[in-house]
């Protein structure tokens, strides 16, 4: 029987302590016996999947989590948010991430809209393909208050971007002014008209109107960022001889997992924020392990819970990933022959600056052929164990699978 294989990525758990929890990370406060008992049964080792000259932030730290060298394959963060939506891009085309956000007081407030519905963005990005679309200009609905925009180039024409075009991902500027983080460089005039001109049609939209008499955050603006075409990524079976299957409520980890060749499935109640349904989550995870080799569920929910500074909401996540997610996979795969279960952040998002973070992560696995480091899973112990070190993130995935 061949190896089973299930991976956890619980987005952003990595941190540092915190006052509010007797100087402990939320990793170490949180109650997590199974992760714990991965790595005391495993190895606990620590990796950097964000290489120096990126920023921080889950599409580099995705691919490296996935075994696909950044340096090699990174193109932007808004062609693999495209691929999940079925959206071809052509080789003179780009896309561009496109949140629906809040700005008060010119400063930018809340990068979610109030996590605004799909339903009332689709309804807001409808209305910019209404107003702003045309033959090279092109406005697609994702989930909530994600959402990309295309741009179709032309034969012959010189590209929009190019290395100087600077964008600021919104999350990690929480509350600064947004005057200062408009983007730069080559293709900013364009990038900045648009994004006036859409924030305007988006403020003036009965749906930011009706949420703002509800007492909810409007979604009066747009913010343009992560631009990028369209990546190559060799097959994952071409590369392991293994099929995969991703799980995620974010279109930026199914379209790494698409590009692989993994295949997508969705969980009802999957909504990318602290009210996911974890159960749901971990039993699609079982399902998917009966005809797939290697099975990776992807839970947003702690990433979420750091940009809002929320300790509490951060620790009761993880607790659920362990208890609806970590516990029922490797339950699964210890009745299914030879096995590994792999628990790694993608990257650190911390509580005190709400934004994401460079710093290594701790990793755990467990299963067949491995011996046990005797300490729980957090931050702290994985600085005092004698598991692998791994300054180049993307070789985790050639440990994990070598049995």
């Amino acid at each position: 029987m061949p190896t089973k294989y299930a991976i956890v990525i619980p987005d952003g758990a990595a941190d540092e302590p915190q006052e509010s929890l007797g100087r402990k990370t939320p990793l170490q406060a949180a109650r997590t016996p199974e992760m714990d008992r991965i790595a005391r049964e495993g190895v606990l080792g620590r990796a950097r999947n964000v290489p120096d000259r990126f920023v921080p932030a889950s599409d580099v730290a995705t691919l490296s989590l996935f075994g696909y060298d950044p340096e090699r394959y990174y193109t932007g963060r808004a062609p693999l948010e495209a691929a999940a939506m079925g959206i071809v891009l052509g080789p003179d085309d780009w896309a561009v991430r496109c949140n629906l956000i809040t700005i008060r007081d010119g400063l930018l407030s809340d990068f979610t809209a109030g996590h605004i519905s799909s339903e009332e963005g689709r309804a807001l990005i409808e209305a910019l393909q209404a107003r702003l679309g045309g033959s090279q200009v092109e406005f697609h609905a994702g989930v909530s208050y994600r959402n990309v925009m295309i741009y179709r180039g032309r034969p012959g024409e010189p590209p929009p971007f190019a290395e100087d075009t600077l964008t600021t991902p919104p999350h990690d500027v929480p509350d600064q002014p947004a005057h200062d983080y408009l983007p730069r460089g080559t293709g900013a005039s364009m990038l900045i008209e648009l994004i006036q001109a859409g924030s305007d049609v988006v403020k003036r939209h009965p749906v930011s109107k009706a949420r703002l008499v509800a007492g909810k955050p409007p979604a009066d603006a747009i913010w343009l960022w992560g631009q990028g075409k369209a990546p190559s990524l060799p097959k994952f079976a071409d590369l392991h001889g293994l099929r995969g299957a991703i799980i995620s409520a974010v279109d930026l980890v199914r379209g790494v997992g698409m590009l692989a060749g993994w295949d997508r499935i969705d969980v009802p109640g999957a909504t990318g924020y602290l009210d996911t349904d974890y159960a749901a989550k971990g039993r699609y995870g079982v399902e998917a392990l009966r005809d797939h080799d290697i099975v990776c569920v992807h839970v947003e929910a702690p990433d979420e819970a750091s940009h809002e500074g929320r300790a509490d909401a951060k620790v009761e996540a993880l607790e659920r990933i362990d208890r609806d997610i970590v516990g029922p996979l490797r339950e699964a795969l210890e009745t299914s022959g030879d096995w590994r279960i792999l628990i790694s952040p993608d990257h650190a998002t911390l509580l005190r600056t709400r934004a994401h973070d460079r710093r290594w992560v701790a990793w755990a696995m467990a299963g067949t052929a491995l011996s046990g480091s005797g300490l729980p899973y957090d931050e702290v112990s994985a600085g005092l164990a004698d598991g692998p070190v791994l300054e180049h993130g993307f070789r985790l995935m050639e440990s994990f699978l070598k049995v």
